[in-house]
């Protein structure tokens, strides 16, 4: 009870064996003691009703009947609840009107730019490569309007055939019907045809060497949209760079796709966001319009250099990521090896002129956060296995996708070279994979760098 006193101003009988009186400030209550010449007189008799006659806010119509029963000490308790119920009821409408706010703006925007007319426009596109994202990104695609016509330009014979006469990729996805406007073809010059986009799902390492043979068939005005994540390893091209010129076209139209997403979760049509990046303003948008539909939200950017850069070294730093996993080193380890590798990429990305925004959005964090963690991700597999002790060819030889964290590695260190920056944890995956360090005598000499201050 007398804790629930010092919550209001103090009875003026409040006196011991001195004269007593208490003196308020805006944070704080002083006590002021005076000896006493002559004894006070009796205070008088305190009881539990007292207390309550200082809680104004209370009325007998907000004390039930239960409450009543209980007697008036459990009546004063319950009554200082009620502001804090009020206080939650304020912050719970606050809450309200703020989702109401955004749920209204999403409304006009989207009543304002939902254009659909790129989409009706649009009659043919062609993806190059029968992999399970270029799988993926063609059923998605083929969903988005049933009279469109989507074709797969592929190298295997028999896969075409499964795709045409059983709606499957045997290969990647066999439970997973595709739509009926899905052909599969070897013909280049049939895939390539009147296309209005082109889908570009060839590994990075192959695509120099494969969009040469098919150049002859590509009208200089199609859109690629690229797929691929990677650095060429010889050259340390880009994407970016590579397309036009194995096309022999500089300006060929060029937008890239990137972000945290799994090609199966993609076939189950699960919440997906991705990004797009093109130096054309428009050309990114008519993807956005081309793309984008209740379960995929994709998002614009100009930062090609580092929605490309972002992409291809997380693929190392997931490798890097399952070598902890496989020496369960635990999850401290972990953690900390994330944050240092992503750290390093914004370091790289920074110097070749990316944004710092770009690497901590999207196509950035949200990518090696996927990759590093699930283990659905390719590289971060490459990388369980070596923590645990396999060979890496044996674990490539029994892969049957690509995984670019291994090729994409070397090149890594060539560029940091190049730009002069220091990362020592892709550094080390690099070193793994070239079976100059193995991965326990890597976590020692991580361990050993010197303490500095965190950038």
């Amino acid at each position: 009870m007398a804790a629930l006193l010092l919550e209001f101003p103090p009875p003026p009988f409040l006196n011991c064996n001195h004269h007593q009186f208490l003196s308020s400030s805006k944070t704080s209550l002083r006590l002021h003691n005076f000896p006493s010449k002559t004894p006070p007189p009796p205070p008088p008799p305190f009881t539990p009703t007292t207390t309550i006659c200082f809680l104004s806010t209370v009325t007998s119509s907000a004390i039930s009947k239960e409450e009543k029963e209980k007697g008036p000490h459990s009546t004063a308790v319950a009554s200082t609840r009620a502001p804090d119920e009020g206080s939650q009821q304020d912050r719970r409408k606050v809450v309200q009107i703020a989702w109401e706010k955004l749920v209204r703006w999403s409304r006009s925007w989207r009543s304002k730019n939902n254009k659909t007319d790129l989409l009706e426009r649009t009659n043919k596109v062609v993806v190059l490569g029968g992999g399970s994202f270029g799988t993926a990104m063609a059923a998605h695609v083929a969903y988005r309007k049933s009279s469109l016509e989507v074709q797969m330009l592929l190298r295997d014979p028999l896969l075409c055939q499964s795709i045409n006469e059983n709606h499957c990729n045997c290969k990647y996805f066999p439970e997973h019907k595709l739509p009926d406007n899905v052909i599969a073809t070897t013909d280049a010059k049939a895939a390539l045809l009147d296309a209005d986009f082109c889908l570009h799902a060839v590994p990075v390492q192959f695509s120099s060497s494969f969009l040469e043979g098919i150049a002859e068939y590509v009208d200089p005005d199609l859109p690629f949209i690229s797929l691929s994540k990677g650095l060429e390893l010889n050259t340390l091209r880009m994407m970016s760079q590579i397309i036009p010129q194995a096309l022999g076209n500089p300006y060929q139209p060029f937008v890239l796709l990137s972000g945290p997403s799994f090609a199966l979760e993609l076939m189950n049509k699960l919440p997906t966001a991705m990004v797009v990046a093109s130096k054309d303003k428009k050309l990114a948008h008519a993807t956005q319009q081309l793309l984008a539909s209740s379960h995929l939200r994709i998002s614009t950017s100009r930062d090609v250099t580092g929605v490309e850069i972002a992409g291809a070294l997380k693929n190392v730093l997931a490798i890097a990521a399952g070598i902890v996993e496989g020496m369960n080193l635990g999850n401290n380890s972990m953690a900390a090896l994330v944050a240092q590798g992503c750290s390093e990429i914004r370091w790289l990305a920074t110097k070749m002129g990316a944004k710092p925004s770009t690497i901590t959005g999207l196509s950035g964090t949200g990518d090696i956060m996927l990759t590093c963690f699930v283990n659905l991700s390719r590289n971060r597999t490459v990388g369980v296995r070596l923590g645990s002790g396999e060979k890496l060819d044996d674990i490539l030889s029994s892969m049957n996708q690509v995984a670019e964290g291994v090729s994409t590695a070397g090149a890594v260190i060539a560029l940091a070279q190049k730009y002069n920056v220091k990362m020592p944890v892709l550094t080390a995956v690099a070193r793994i994979i070239d079976n100059e360090l193995t991965p326990k005598k890597a976590v020692l000499e991580l361990m050993s760098l010197p303490q500095v201050e965190e950038v």
